[in-house]
């Protein structure tokens, strides 16, 4: 099987980079300028040739020496977009918006390194912001690098992830025609029970053998809330005189354990194991996000949380990776 190199912008904790590494793809160089989530991905994949860096930094001379001769087949990664709420509703498109400079970063590195192919993940607002004009200008920043777009936007829970999970995936192929197809759809859904019921037990404040299974101290308070919720169900479960009066409906809400997980985001900590007393560990998100147990992620509960709710299902990335594979075999 031939090796196909990549390059892995935004790499964060390296959840697509997994997925990319397990269907065999050889990684020339990744960046990331959270110097957190860097030391997660150092840990996990140490022979890689890591930039902890703002990208913007980097130079367009620096970029071609560290690749020097090496053939770029791919560049993946998912630039972090703060436009969205704002970008078009004061005239400014969203290329020119100064909080999307990352996407024009993804964009210089197409550009320069012109890969046969890249692979971009974002949010799936984008599909739809400023009534399609967004993901239009997208399109054409690309065409005019000579690459033909699809997009498309994916829930995990489609693809065999124990997680709703919607994000756009954009894929460019460099010429005339773009035979990329995305994943097959699977007919049967994974439940979050199914993907972590055979973890250890543990109690509020317990921990385990296990990396980063360790259970989150509660207060009483919040136990007591909490002991009401029933399997699937929500705050409107707790008795009116303890009941959360405002904040997040998504929050005190118990895991549902018949269905796929809700998106695992940077902060999950009021959404309760579906038959333990406790909010989940960094390990069962992490099983949620398909990472392997052997993965370990570093840094303190709050900051691990933020690595897995950012990453890319691995096994998602896995599909896509595959599908990339077949149109760089093809050519």
């Amino acid at each position: 099987m031939k090796k196909y190199n990549y390059i892995d912008l935004f790499a964060g904790a390296g959840g697509m980079t997994l997925g990319f590494d397990n269907k065999n793809f050889n990684n020339i160089l990744a960046v990331e300028f959270n110097k957190d989530f860097a030391e997660t991905y150092k840990k996990n994949f140490p022979n890689h040739n890591l930039m902890v860096r703002d990208i913007k930094e980097i130079s367009n001379e620096e970029i071609k020496e560290v690749i020097g001769r090496k053939k770029v087949d791919v560049i993946i990664g998912g630039p972090p977009c703060q436009g969205f709420s704002l970008a078009g509703n004061i005239g400014r498109s969203f290329i020119d918006d100064d909080r999307n400079r990352l996407f024009k970063e993804f964009v210089r590195f197409v550009d320069i390194l012109k890969p046969r192919m890249f692979v971009l993940e974002n949010v799936a607002a984008m599909e739809r912001h400023n009534n399609g004009k967004t993901i239009k200008e997208i399109v054409n920043s690309f065409g005019e690098l000579g690459y033909t777009i699809k997009y498309k936007v994916l829930n995990s829970a489609d693809y065999g992830i124990p997680q709703e999970r919607r994000r756009i995936f954009i894929v460019g192929v460099r010429g005339n025609e773009n035979k990329f197809t995305y994943p097959t759809i699977k007919k049967k859904r994974m439940t979050i029970k199914e993907a972590i019921d055979d973890l250890p037990k543990l109690e509020s404040g317990e921990s385990s053998d296990i990396p980063n299974h360790i259970a989150m101290n509660h207060s009483k308070q919040m136990l007591e809330k909490m002991k009401y919720v029933k399997d699937g169900g929500n705050r409107l479960d707790i008795p009116e005189e303890i009941r959360p009066k405002s904040g997040d409906l998504r929050k005190y809400i118990r895991y549902d354990s018949k269905k796929p997980s809700v998106c695992v985001t940077g902060d999950m900590r009021k959404i309760f194991h579906y038959n333990q007393n406790r909010a989940l560990t960094c390990r069962e998100l992490a099983r949620i996000q398909t990472f392997p147990d052997d993965f370990v992620f570093l840094g303190n509960s709050g900051k691990i949380q933020q690595q897995i709710g950012n990453a890319v299902p691995v096994k998602l990335a896995e599909q896509i990776a595959s599908q990339v594979r077949e149109v760089l075999d093809s050519e």
